[in-house]
């Protein structure tokens, strides 16, 4: 599959995939977005809280969701285990091309006494090993997993309590969005978790409810009415 970089409206990139018509984060602004849906809309209602965290991304792609949680988590001194899963990872060349340090640190100026240790560690979450669990910070851990979603069914890693759900959209691979896939996902849970994502689709929001969830339709990051969060077992 071709895949292009593109400028998106608030000056950060992304990955487009021309074949199918798709990209990897938003046009209307790749860094907004990632803060809208998963840190503002999931890591954030659990942010006051200092037990350890531990997040699983369906969709790692270029690794933005990943490092901006890794700043939430050292600006918060907030210990986060983070599992990120992607069948297709980008090459080193994209990740080049790509680079959101400038555009994702420039949100943390409380960091900024620190800015060339967190560019050594933004490097180290893309160079870092897959498979296996590697500290990129005092308050960080990664794995990341190279894997098809649906095999996810055989898993060690589990008892997550946030879910960061990032597949591509359902135009291109439906599947993804239906209650099999969300069943698998569920199932690495924890009795309490929350599940957040940049769709509002129906099957989505019918395979949530069927395993047990409350769902909320919230309002979308820029260019997108709405978005949905996911509740099990959560107070509002």
């Amino acid at each position: 599959m071709k895949r292009i970089i593109q400028e998106t409206e608030d000056g950060s990139k992304t990955i487009y995939i021309e074949d199918w018509d798709e990209t990897y984060h938003s046009k209307h602004g790749a860094v907004q977005e990632a803060f809208h849906v998963f840190i503002k809309n999931g890591l954030h209602h659990f942010i006051t809280d200092q037990n350890k965290l531990k997040i699983i991304e369906i969709g790692l792609g270029t690794g933005l969701n990943a490092f901006i949680t890794m700043l939430e988590a050292e600006k918060n001194k907030k210990p986060i285990e983070y599992v990120g899963v992607e069948k297709f990872p980008i090459s080193e060349k994209e990740f080049e091309l790509v680079n959101y340090f400038e555009d994702v640190f420039k949100f943390y100026p409380e960091l900024q006494s620190r800015k060339k240790e967190f560019e050594e560690f933004y490097q180290h979450l893309y160079h870092c090993k897959w498979e296996e669990w590697i500290e990129i910070s005092e308050y960080f851990k990664i794995k990341k997993i190279e894997e098809d979603f649906f095999n996810l069914k055989d898993s060690l890693e589990k008892e997550f309590d946030l879910i960061y759900f990032d597949a591509f959209g359902s135009k291109v691979q439906p599947e993804l969005w239906e209650i099999d896939l969300l069943r698998i996902v569920d199932s690495l849970t924890k009795t309490n978790a929350i599940f957040t994502t940049y769709a509002a689709k129906g099957s989505i929001k019918r395979g949530l409810k069927e395993l047990g969830y409350i769902v909320e339709k919230r309002p979308g990051p820029p260019g997108k009415r709405e978005m949905m969060v996911g509740l099990k077992n959560i107070n509002h």
